[in-house]
């Protein structure tokens, strides 16, 4: 066996050196295209064939912009329908693929499949049971108070009952896109586990608009899930220019009907006040049945006919087919002196 010595050593490490500084160096990632561009000048991001990006952001504000208005249309008809204060609004608005949407999704819930009349394909409205049995309950003359949420499919009595509240959010949908296209809505089947329902497939990519409901103490979900492939005919209208154009646009007559008729269906309080006065605690605390109230009203002021909290009407006091009534004397302007006597009758 033939020994190597200190000199074949260092000769073997001087070539190994000379070796390393003879290597060329990695030459530089060039980008090939048909337009010359310095590379400095090129911004190139990672993309996640996952999760395809085919909408562009302007579209995206151009749709959450005009889903907020959904959102402020289906809250004041609700409003309305239940004579209750009900909050809608947008809470996300992102692209995603349907399985990853589908798979954020409770089990069981009220899945709705919305069939657009002039587009193929269709849409999904997913409404969490957090906010459908407080309507439900609201519907039937309950307070919330204590209510129970229970998990399982919805009856056949509720689902009827939830129909006319998702007909009104279909009415606020269509007026919504009318600036974009006229489109008319229709609900086509309903499923309670989104699991068993596929419009498209788990790799399509779909805007999805979050929005939250709030009633009263009672808060919950509702989900838009719009495939691209269904409103593609119409993304290039979805441009944050066009939009921002239309909103600057005066209010149409249906917009005005449609507040009029909100307006038309919202309850107030109405009472008649005969006469103020002042009293102490301890005559308060002292007062049987039996006692008199002494005011310094005449017997002949009108009543004053409150609304909510405003003094709106005077009127005169009495019997309406048996019935205790009042009869509106004049309106009462603001500033203007509650406490007017009624004209003598002759």
């Amino acid at each position: 066996m033939s020994m190597l010595d200190q000199n074949d050593i260092d000769a073997l490490l001087a070539a190994s050196a000379t070796e390393a500084e003879d290597t060329p160096t990695r030459p530089e990632k060039r980008l090939f295209s048909h337009n010359h561009t310095d590379n400095e000048q090129v911004e190139i991001r990672q993309y996640d064939f996952k999760r395809p990006e085919r909408v562009s952001k302007d579209q995206m504000l151009a749709l959450e912009t005009l889903h907020e208005a959904f959102a402020r249309n289906f809250g004041a008809s609700l409003s309305g329908f239940l004579r209750t204060i009900v909050e809608v609004r947008v809470a996300a608005c992102e692209q995603m693929t349907y399985g990853e949407f589908v798979a954020g999704l409770p089990n069981p819930t009220s899945y709705n499949l919305i069939q657009p009349d002039t587009l193929e394909g269709q849409m999904c409205l997913e409404v969490s049971p957090l906010i459908i049995y407080p309507i439900i309950d609201r519907l039937l003359g309950g307070t919330n108070q204590d209510l129970f949420i229970p998990q399982r499919p919805m009856t056949a009595i509720e689902q009827r009952l939830i129909s006319t509240v998702m007909g009104r959010g279909l009415d606020a949908l269509s007026e919504a896109w009318e600036s974009v296209r006229p489109l008319q809505f229709e609900i086509t089947a309903t499923e309670s586990n989104p699991q068993l329902v596929q419009i498209v497939p788990p790799n399509e990519v779909v805007m999805v608009i979050g929005l939250e409901v709030r009633m009263a103490s009672r808060a919950g979900t509702m989900n838009l899930c719009i495939p691209y492939n269904v409103i593609e005919p119409v993304m290039e209208e979805l441009s944050s220019q066009s939009w921002f154009a239309v909103n600057r646009t005066e209010q149409t007559q249906s917009t005005q009907e449609r507040i009029t008729r909100n307006i038309d269906q919202t309850g107030v309080e109405v009472a008649a006040v005969l006469a103020e006065t002042t009293i102490t605690l301890r005559d308060l605390n002292e007062m049987k049945p039996g006692d008199m109230i002494v005011t310094s009203t005449p017997s002949d002021t009108p009543a004053t006919v409150m609304v909510g909290k405003e003094a709106k009407f005077q009127a005169g006091i009495g019997q309406h087919k048996g019935n205790r009534a009042i009869q509106i004397v004049r309106s009462i302007d603001p500033g203007q002196r509650r406490h007017v006597k009624l004209p003598k009758k002759k």
